[in-house]
């Protein structure tokens, strides 16, 4: 995957930006490639992102580190149980999600955050590979509306069930697809966070849920 050249525009612009670095982060050797997914091979929960963030994922190498969005899910994780500390700030910081896997739909930073249908079709075949290996999933978070159509989208295209009419994201909501429950959330963006429309108190009662089910599974 972290050779994938197959979106000139992606590549384009996240190889731009690990080149004319954020002053913040200036000293920083940006990653600058396809950021993988992270987290445990036994793992029973599954974390569905949109794509790195351009000096989050895309400088530090992992998904989900280094941004405000990254502590709102890992500082969640750990709070249950699926992550053994609250913080990610590198690769080499420590973290380990025990019993938890965390990707995305599209593993390259894009500008302003939109990839494009071409692009989410280029990159599908690490997620599906990805349900493919992860063979003890019994929870999936897809973290906001397009994240929950590519998991979807990649689970029909491995031969997985997908109901008919076509499960409707909604915050919170559970779908049971039969050998996985799904469970939609809002993305904890900035945007999202800082304005309210998603609380803690409502990414928690995502994650308590995620817990009660995996427990189920020992």
């Amino acid at each position: 995957m972290s050779a994938c050249r197959q979106c000139p525009r992606l590549v384009a612009y996240r190889e731009r930006v690990a080149r004319d670095k954020r002053r913040a982060f200036r000293e920083w050797d940006y990653w600058g490639k396809p950021v993988p997914g992270f987290g445990a091979a036994d793992a029973c929960l599954l974390v569905i992102g949109l794509a790195p963030a351009a000096h989050g994922g895309n400088r530090t190498g992992r998904i989900f580190t280094g941004d405000r969005s990254g502590d709102w899910l890992y500082g969640t994780l750990h709070r249950f149980g699926f992550a053994n500390q609250p913080g990610s700030t590198h690769r080499a910081d420590g973290l380990q999600l025990p019993r938890a896997y965390v990707t995305a739909a599209v593993h390259c930073a894009p500008p302003d955050n939109k990839p494009t249908h071409q692009e989410f079709q280029n990159c599908q075949p690490y997620l599906e590979r990805e349900l493919q290996l992860l063979t003890q999933v019994r929870v999936v978070v897809p973290l906001g509306r397009v994240a929950f159509d590519a998991y979807l989208s990649a689970r029909r295209t491995v031969g997985q069930t997908v109901p008919r009419p076509r499960p409707r994201f909604a915050h919170a909501e559970c779908v049971d697809l039969g050998d996985v429950t799904l469970i939609g959330s809002y993305h904890p963006s900035q945007r999202n966070t800082q304005t309210g429309f998603l609380t803690q108190a409502m990414f928690d009662r995502v994650f308590a849920t995620a817990r009660q089910l995996v427990d189920k599974h020992p």
